[in-house]
């Protein structure tokens, strides 16, 4: 299976992306679509006529979106709904309140180096809990309306964070083991890839295809939990000290949305399910952590961890 490669690349953004994309008639959700990356990516789709609805924790928030992304003049209605990835009653009534096919699917919200160890009311250790748990949740409510569209998409969206740590059977939720923040959050990273290829692979005969990204580093809401320590690491924050909106080798929101956006519309891709992109193209597969920013590790990929991880999910989610 040849590595796909397309025209862009880590300096495409999402506008030129769907240029000369038309998605009149598509329907289109975006979780976490009030900021960051996943507001770029609703207003590519939006700005290409599609139907999208921002699937938001703060719907106030939501709303200004929405508004900003009309005012500048995109063509497809934007419209905003309440969705708590953690709160699984708040799931089931988005899933209730949907109606028709949905076309595409963009599970962009996320939380990132929670510094405590944080549960769930279920119980879950709340990056996997919201990252993979919740999103999975989502995607398997929508399965009919996925099923609908004849050809709908799902694009997850991963990190190449999950280098950090495989999904650990044994104690996913640190019950054993003792608490590390970006082993929490690199485990709940490579969950999401797992289901990806899971879904890839079980999905096929309703014609729906579901691809994984690295959206390469963006300053967001997402470095909410790091301390100045982490940030200047990460060489987020200049000799003063000051945040930099966008820091040396980062990408612009308007860059990070470019792989979301490729995967969720673009021709280029058509019919691709069950892989792992970066910077506009497939990642390729390495055998072991190098510079921890590229690359996917063959854990994320394997096919027998994919169906491990999909019985405990629906396990869990008692479905």
């Amino acid at each position: 299976m040849s590595r796909i490669i397309t025209p862009y690349s880590a300096q495409s953004t999402a506008a030129e992306v769907i240029d000369g994309v038309d998605l009149t008639g598509r329907r289109a959700i975006v979780t976490g679509g009030a900021s960051g990356i996943g507001l770029e990516t609703a207003r590519a789709l939006a700005d290409a006529g599609a139907e999208v609805t921002l699937a938001v924790r703060d719907t106030a928030a939501g709303e200004r979106a929405a508004a900003d992304i009309t005012a500048g003049g995109a063509p497809g209605k934007v419209r905003v709904d309440h969705l708590d990835l953690a709160d699984r009653a708040s799931i089931d009534a988005f899933v209730a309140g949907w109606t028709g096919p949905l076309h595409i699917l963009v599970n962009n919200a996320g939380i990132m180096a929670v510094p405590e160890l944080t549960r769930t009311a279920d119980g879950w250790e709340a990056q996997f809990a919201i990252n993979h748990l919740g999103h999975a949740a989502l995607t398997l409510g929508l399965r009919d309306a996925l099923a609908a569209a004849r050809g709908a998409r799902i694009v997850v969206v991963s990190s190449s964070a999950h280098q950090q740590s495989p999904v650990v059977f044994d104690d996913i939720h640190f019950t054993a083991r003792p608490y590390e923040a970006w082993s929490a959050y690199g485990q709940s990273k490579t969950a999401t890839i797992l289901f990806t290829v899971a879904l890839a692979k079980k999905w096929a005969a309703d014609g729906i295809t579901a691809n994984a990204l690295h959206p390469g580093g963006i300053m967001t809401n997402l470095q909410r939990h790091l301390d100045d320590a982490q940030l200047r690491w990460v060489g987020a924050l200049d000799e003063q000290g000051n945040r930099l909106e966008v820091p040396p080798g980062w990408k612009t929101p308007q860059q990070g949305a470019a792989t979301s956006v490729l995967l969720a519309a673009s021709p280029e891709v058509e019919g691709v399910t069950g892989r792992y992109f970066e910077d506009g193209n497939e990642a390729p597969v390495i055998a072991e952590r190098a510079d921890g920013r590229s690359g996917v590790l063959p854990y994320a990929l394997d096919d027998k961890d994919a169906d491990v991880l999909w019985d405990e999910t629906l396990r869990l989610l008692r479905r």
